[in-house]
């Protein structure tokens, strides 16, 4: 049934006490029926209105009668999940409170643990691996696994069988995608937060319906339906918060929240396919040192992938990085092209080179294109394909030994910094607690002796400028200076770590150098007065070496990870690389963007921090305020830049004419990459 709003809409019910003879108006896709010819007009124009919203694939701005269209197809696809699949999977959605996409990423994890009779995947037989089917499943203990598989040939045809063991079998891809999974949660379930099972299926498949403890008191059943449960005044009261976003309800004390800004939705490709332009991007610009690919912005990436030419060099080298990457570490790649294709791959080979890895993963909707990918016009693909393959393409590199093993160096640098970065902020408390008893006993020994100074004041105040002119209070003033010079070093000289141990003093003391956020230095007359190893101790500072880490910590990054959600779930995504903050729907089909730093203030201004998710949502943003507005500056200076460099190509465009390359709105199609070996 379609959503109007991602609400349930409910259909007229048929008029009562119906005569024979009477006249009627009925829709004829929703076979409602009415007396009154304007009710019925009514309800039409409401159906032709793009306000609806597919239930099972979450494809929103269809007129009714469409969104049944795609209802029917998307049903369709679900058929594809094997039946012996939809009992486990049923039992992870029942009353599970992760958003759709975590939840179709978390089945999807438990469902390649499932192996079952009729599965094909492939298995290792004489040190080789060969396609199987399993046909019997041998439960030897809770442990220990067999299975009786029948070996196929290329046909599919049996050969022989044998049994085999769990460690000796390789699956091969879900048979079904995400996007399948999607439609099938949101086809069974009639709500979501948490997502509950239509009660006839539940009861098919022999799944509770119960609510779980963690979740009594915040729903219950209202007519057979779950719905969450209403507070009452004096329980409001006794409100703990943060409490889930959707159960926040306004208070009088809540400060005023400012309207949220609406995203743009300005992309030069199709809305629903900027999840796998980003997904894609971010993992070149990754891992683009190993790749040998030099970077490149996300808004040249995204024009060269709309752009009509077939052999736009940005693509080609992307394209070309994977297939290297395959060659070595894919086996099955590398024989499909081994001593079949040119060893170097150029402008012209290389879609020689994708269509062998079309016809190597055999997906259908994609294969459709290689025909037209060997004639030289990738030009006409579909963007959606051209992505699609890209995001293929980078899922099969990333089960590369070679990718595997940078990922691992990731992972482990990262844990080092951040144990050292660990280790320096402990040390440094501790310096500070040392600091702090020394100054409160040296206090209280000033005290004790003030007491019998007291005749003595007199004869200071009267003898001053004598002192003075003597140089006595120039040089107490020089060892207050001194002294608290030497408070600030123990306070922030901290040692270097393991780590940053490893490094040498020149480079480490070159980059805090180079940053121009970092601390004060001191005045260079009176550093000279310090032995060198004080004045590099009070340079050093903790706040120095704490920014150093999070800088070093970031270029190990494996991955962007979304900044949090809102109470409606859309994710919040910042990669530092393009500056922009963009906005993904929970159905993941929907994407905007925010590019100001008004826009930043306005996001954050309206979030409520008595939900959990919009809590943690704004300390990320206050966290990362100052680098997300710097990044947005720049970029805004880019922009300026780049329209006032048109202007003055139009300008002076009636005296000479520029070459069509030299635009500076098709720079992406300029691109060399400066990082390639050949």
């Amino acid at each position: 049934m379609p959503l109007l709003r991602r609400k349930p809409f409910a259909l007229v019910e048929p008029p009562i006490d119906l005569e024979p003879s009477e006249s009627l108006f009925q829709i004829r896709f929703t076979k409602e029926v009415f007396r009154d010819y304007n009710d019925y007009l009514n309800r039409l124009n409401q159906y032709r209105k793009r306000v609806w919203t597919c239930k099972v694939t979450g494809k929103t701005g269809l007129t009714y009668e469409e969104a049944l269209v795609s209802e029917k197809h998307g049903a369709e696809k679900v058929q594809q999940i094997p039946e012996e699949l939809i009992a486990p999977a049923l039992r992870i959605i029942q009353y599970s409170m992760l958003p759709l996409k975590d939840l179709v990423d978390y089945i999807a994890d438990k469902l390649k643990e499932q192996l079952v009779v009729g599965s094909q995947l492939y298995g290792k037989k004489n040190e080789r691996v060969c396609p199987c089917k399993i046909l019997k499943v041998m439960q030897e203990d809770a442990e220990n696994v067999s299975y009786v598989v029948a070996w196929l040939d290329g046909s599919n045809n049996v050969i022989e069988r044998a049994e085999v063991s769990s460690q000796d079998l390789v699956q091969k891809k879900s048979p079904f995608s995400r996007n399948i999974l999607k439609s099938f949660v949101r086809e069974c379930t009639y709500r979501n937060a948490p997502w509950v099972l239509h009660d006839k299926l539940a009861k098919k498949h022999e799944i509770s319906t119960d609510i779980p403890e963690e979740l009594r008191g915040k729903v219950s059943f209202n007519n057979g339906l779950v719905v969450f449960t209403k507070k009452r005044k004096h329980e409001e009261e006794l409100i703990k918060y943060p409490i889930d976003d959707l159960l926040v309800k306004p208070s009088p004390d809540d400060p005023v929240f400012s309207s949220r800004p609406s995203p743009s939705r300005d992309f030069n490709i199709p809305i629903h396919c900027v999840g796998d332009l980003l997904m894609v991007w971010d993992f070149f610009m990754s891992f683009g040192k190993l790749l040998q690919l030099s970077p490149y912005t996300l808004k040249d990436f995204e024009k060269a992938i709309s752009h009509k030419d077939s052999n736009v060099a940005l693509l080609v080298e992307s394209h070309a990085v994977l297939f290297r990457v395959l060659i070595k570490g894919d086996d099955e790649y590398y024989a499909a092209v081994h001593d079949k294709l040119p060893k170097k791959i150029t402008m012209i080979s290389w879609k020689d080179y994708l269509c062998e890895f079309l016809e190597m993963i055999k997906i259908p909707k994609l294969r459709q294109y290689e025909a037209t990918i060997k004639r030289g016009r990738y030009s006409y693909v579909d963007v959606n394909a051209k992505l699609e393959i890209f995001r293929e393409l980078v899922n099969r590199a990333l089960d590369t030994t070679i990718v595997r093993e940078k990922l691992h160096e990731f992972i482990e640098q990262r844990r080092a910094l951040g144990a050292a970065k660990r280790e320096e902020a402990i040390e440094a408390s501790a310096k500070r607690r040392k600091v702090k008893e020394q100054l409160k006993a040296d206090s209280g020994s000033n005290c004790s002796e003030n007491g019998h100074d007291l005749d003595q004041d007199a004869n200071v105040s009267a003898d001053n400028n004598h002192r003075i002119q003597n140089g006595s209070i120039r040089k107490n003033r020089n060892s207050k200076i001194e002294s608290s010079r030497q408070k600030d070093a123990l306070d922030s000289g901290i040692k270097h770590s393991n780590l940053a141990s490893k490094m040498s003093a020149e480079k480490f003391d070159s980059e805090l150098n180079r940053s121009a956020e970092f601390g004060k230095v001191y005045n260079r007359k009176e550093s000279q007065k310090q032995p060198m190893g004080d004045k590099d101790q009070s340079e050093d500072s903790y706040e120095q070496r704490r920014q150093y880490f999070d800088r070093e910590i970031e270029k190990w990054c494996v991955r962007t990870s979304f900044l949090g959600m809102d109470r409606y779930y859309n994710r919040y995504w910042w990669f530092y690389r393009d500056g922009r903050i963009f906005v993904e729907s929970p159905e993941s089909n929907e994407w905007g963007y925010y590019s100001s730093k008004g826009e930043l203030d306005g996001l954050t201004s309206s979030l409520n921090c008595k939900g959990e998710r919009e809590k943690a949502l704004l300390k990320q943003l206050k966290k990362y305020y100052g680098r997300i507005c710097l990044e947005l500056q720049k970029n805004s200076k880019d922009s300026l830049h780049k329209i006032t460099r048109d202007d003055s190509v139009v300008r002076r465009s009636t005296r000479v004419r520029a070459p069509p390359r030299k635009n500076p709105a098709k720079a992406f199609l300029r691109y060399v990459n400066k990082w390639k070996e050949e």
